[in-house]
């Protein structure tokens, strides 16, 4: 699905959110592995489950191809610093809902990219009539990401008790968390 890229301007910092396209995959795979060695907040560790640019070149057609699946860049004069995802279900019990990801490097936390990647997001799925955005697997240390999830409507709906282990050896839970859009 396609949307029109909007210009932001935070804290001295203009970036572009837009929607992928398939010259994206190179920097979008080098991204996602950069961004999988900056934070314990994300699924993987660097390099785990690593997909090449082929790979995001074709997950890139099929989401523009695709009603219900958004795949958006963030991008700095030329280079991508953060990336989101939003698939939807074609199943007619689930069709009501889709699955979120986003990933922001490091060095870019604090400019409000990971709010307006999500908020476009949000302003789409209310828009062709998504009822249901589900985030899984929220890390219970991350803090900004839930205080910011809750901002956006999103609240907590279950508890995956010792679903994490982390670079100390240590159990941690994650959150599903959801906004539902009863519009």
């Amino acid at each position: 699905m396609i949307i029109n890229q909007k210009l932001f301007y935070i804290k001295d910092l203009n970036y572009t959110i837009r929607p992928a396209n398939k010259s994206d995959a190179t920097k979008l795979s080098e991204l996602r592995l950069k961004i999988d060695g900056e934070s314990e907040n994300m699924d993987r560790e660097k390099g785990e489950d690593y997909i090449d640019p082929a790979r995001f070149a074709e997950m890139i057609e099929t989401d523009t191809n695709h009603a219900k699946n958004l795949f958006l860049v963030a991008e700095l004069d030329g280079r991508l610093i953060g990336y989101s995802r939003c698939v939807g279900n074609d199943l007619k019990r689930f069709v009501h809902k889709a699955e979120f990801g986003l990933g922001v490097l490091k060095d870019y936390w604090g400019y409000g990219i990971g709010k307006n990647l999500m908020k476009e997001t949000i302003s789409w799925a209310d828009r062709i009539g998504i009822k249901k955005i589900v985030l899984y697997g929220v890390l219970e240390t991350n803090e900004r990401g839930i205080e910011l999830y809750k901002k956006l409507g999103f609240e907590i709906e279950g508890l995956m008790k010792k679903d994490r282990i982390l670079s100390d050896g240590k159990y941690y839970n994650t959150y599903i968390m959801a906004r539902f859009n009863e519009c």
